[in-house]
């Protein structure tokens, strides 16, 4: 049980990840958060194997990115990820980025990923197996 924020990605910002201001743009913080949210499963020990089965998975319902300070070129990033919320067909992490040399947050993300029934193309109810471990892993409200 980790309780706790789990680092979940690393990372440098390339010159190619930055636009016209001088940046990372946009685009490279989904890419970035992206990676990260497939690590959010294994790291409470669901495999993607285990969210596949019977023509199952998961989809993203909602991502919402709050840009908090710029980060630049050769910078290094760290994403610290942590789920906040289960419910019966959807549950949601929060992921954080941080300038690892100063540990500055520059970006926050929250997504709802929601379990489907890839035949039928609609959500499903979560297995209680899966449930319960996203439910035994979720942050604490002193931490959010």
């Amino acid at each position: 049980m980790i309780k706790n924020w789990i680092e979940v990605y690393r990372s440098i910002v390339l010159p190619s990840h930055c636009d016209h201001l001088g940046h990372m743009n946009v685009r490279y913080y989904a890419q970035h958060f992206d990676d990260g949210g497939f690590q959010m499963w294994d790291l409470i020990g669901i495999k993607q194997k285990d969210l596949k089965k019977g023509n199952m998975g998961t989809v993203v319902a909602n991502i919402s990115i709050d840009f908090i300070n710029e980060i630049k070129a050769g910078q290094l990033i760290l994403i610290k990820g942590g789920w906040t919320n289960i419910g019966e067909k959807s549950a949601t992490h929060e992921q954080r980025l941080f300038e690892t040399d100063s540990n500055t947050l520059c970006a926050k993300q929250t997504t709802v990923e929601v379990y489907f029934d890839m035949k039928k193309r609609k959500p499903a109810v979560f297995p209680e197996d899966i449930k319960n471990k996203v439910k035994s892993n979720l942050l604490p409200s002193t931490l959010l």
